[in-house]
């Protein structure tokens, strides 16, 4: 006797596929600083992830945040709360930074390859100016890296 919802589950998985995995958590860290932005990174690096971006959320805790790659614009129309942005290039330099961006704004910058979503404020905080480099490490081994990988490109 198969399971309850088995043939349910199995005409599921047939017609829409397998649920998405859950994509692992980032920490981010302005190295030129010796500052977190974010500890609690979330990464949208496909089509459908980039265009919901932080569409339908209410707020972001601090130490959240999401890495949006590639991309070199964005914009707040139905954004609920403000937030911060932090554009960066290819060798994960900063590139340009914007603060507390309201709803119904648009942001670009052209020399970026990628960019970050924090809480408003996040900036200030942790000083982060163009020129500044920044790390990614899985979140869970963000405590314990022992070098630094600043040379890092993208592809």
């Amino acid at each position: 006797m198969s399971q309850p919802g088995g043939v349910i589950t199995t005409l599921r998985k047939a017609v829409f596929g397998d649920p998405p995995a859950p994509q692992p958590r980032m920490k981010v860290v302005n190295t030129t600083r010796q500052t977190v932005l974010a500890s609690n990174l979330e990464v949208a690096d496909t089509g459908p992830t980039r265009n919901k971006g932080l569409l339908g959320r209410t707020g972001l805790n601090e130490g959240e945040g999401l890495w949006i790659i590639p991309c070199e614009s964005v914009h707040t129309i139905g954004m609920k709360f403000p937030i911060d942005l932090v554009y960066l290039d290819r060798k994960l330099c900063v590139r340009k930074v914007r603060g507390n961006v309201p709803a119904w704004r648009l942001s670009v910058c052209f020399s970026a390859h990628s960019i970050l979503e924090l809480p408003a404020g996040t900036i200030s905080t942790t000083k982060t100016v163009p020129g500044d480099l920044v790390e990614f490490l899985p979140a869970e081994a963000a405590d314990q890296r022992n070098e630094c990988s600043m040379n890092r490109e993208l592809p």
